[in-house]
C-alpha cells in the first residue's frame, strides 16, 4: 500500500471498535480517532478531518443518519462507510439518502472490509453484495416517479449555487460576489431547503446535472 486512509471509527463497543481500528493500523491506514458517542463523534471529526468515517447505524445518543448529517455539515468532502450488524432495507436507504458512501455489514470478512475503506476513500459506492441492488432500485424508483416542478430560486440562490458547482469554497463564492461568508451560508442553506437536498455534495449533483457547472 502506498499511502494510508485517514480513518475515524465510530462504535460504541469498545472491542469493536478497538479491533477495526487494529486491523486498520495493520493494514497501513491512520486511524486518526475512535468515538463510541455521536455527537462526540462529529465534534471530534471536524478537529482530526479524517478521508473516511467507518460509522455504526446504533448509537446510544443519536442515530447513525443523524451522525452522517452532522458529519457532512461539517465536513462536505467526508466519505462515510457505514458497518453495522442491521441489513433492514430503511435503513440502508436512510442511510445512503443522508449522504453515506457505502453499507458493510459487520459480518464481512476483514479483507472485504479493508477493501471497502480503500475505495469508499476513492469515492467509490461499496455495498454489501445484496445491499447494493436494493440501493440501486430504489433509486430507479425515484428517477421513475412523476416529480413536482423544480422550485424557483432567487437569482442569487442561482447564482451562489453555479459557483458551488465550480468547486468555489464559501470564502471563494463570498469574495467573487462581494457578499459575507454568513450570507452565502444563508443562501446554500435556503438552496438545500427548497432543493430537499441534505448537503454540498449532493447540491453540487443537482447543479451538474442541470448543467449549471458550465
Amino acid at each position: 500500500m502506498s499511502t494510508g486512509v485517514r480513518v475515524m471509527v465510530v462504535d460504541d463497543h469498545p472491542m469493536w471498535r478497538e479491533g477495526v481500528a487494529r486491523d486498520l493500523t495493520e493494514a497501513g491506514h491512520l486511524v486518526v480517532a475512535t468515538s463510541g458517542e455521536g455527537r462526540q463523534a462529529v465534534r471530534v471529526a471536524a478537529a482530526v478531518r479524517p478521508d473516511v468515517v467507518v460509522l455504526d447505524l446504533q448509537l446510544p445518543d443519536v442515530s447513525g443518519v443523524e451522525v452522517i448529517r452532522g458529519l457532512r455539515a461539517v465536513l462536505p468532502e467526508v466519505r462515510v462507510l457505514m458497518l453495522s450488524a442491521s441489513g433492514e432495507p430503511q435503513s440502508v436507504l436512510d442511510a445512503v439518502k443522508a449522504g453515506a458512501t457505502g453499507y458493510l455489514l459487520k459480518s464481512a470478512a476483514p479483507a472485504e472490509f479493508l477493501d471497502a475503506v480503500r475505495r469508499t476513500a476513492a469515492g467509490e459506492p461499496v455495498f454489501t453484495p445484496g445491499l447494493a441492488g436494493l440501493v440501486l432500485g430504489e433509486y430507479r424508483r425515484l428517477a421513475a416517479a412523476p416529480h413536482d416542478p423544480a422550485p424557483r430560486l432567487t437569482e442569487r440562490e442561482t447564482e451562489v449555487l453555479r459557483l458551488v458547482a465550480k468547486g468555489l469554497s464559501y470564502k471563494q463564492i463570498a469574495e467573487r460576489l462581494g457578499l459575507s461568508h454568513r450570507t452565502v451560508q444563508n443562501h446554500v442553506q435556503n438552496t438545500l431547503g427548497k432543493l430537499q437536498l441534505h448537503n454540498r455534495v449532493e447540491l453540487t449533483r443537482y447543479a451538474i446535472e442541470r448543467g449549471l457547472d458550465a
